[in-house]
């Protein structure tokens, strides 16, 4: 069974277990703004940035064509290997 996520009256003070109910309530302006908090200030995780760098370097390509020779061995020296 699944432990339920919560707060206990017995270590909280009334104002505490008001304003928790508050913030997870739906209905209420201070949960809307904990939402809209939440999104403005969520940061992205690695997988979901670097996918986004991806996407962003392809449509620079897309629009500009490759800056670069895509065999980069030509430019390297072929001492740097031994």
């Amino acid at each position: 069974m699944a432990k339920k996520k919560g707060v206990s009256s017995k270590t909280q003070t009334k104002k505490q277990l008001d304003d928790y109910a508050n913030q997870n309530n739906p209905n209420n302006k201070a949960y809307k703004a904990r939402v809209a908090n939440d999104k403005n200030t969520k940061k992205y995780s690695r997988k979901n940035e670097s996918k986004r760098q991806t996407k962003q370097w392809a449509k620079f390509e897309k629009e500009n064509g490759v800056m670069y020779p895509l065999d980069w061995m030509y430019y390297s020296n072929p001492y740097d290997f031994d």
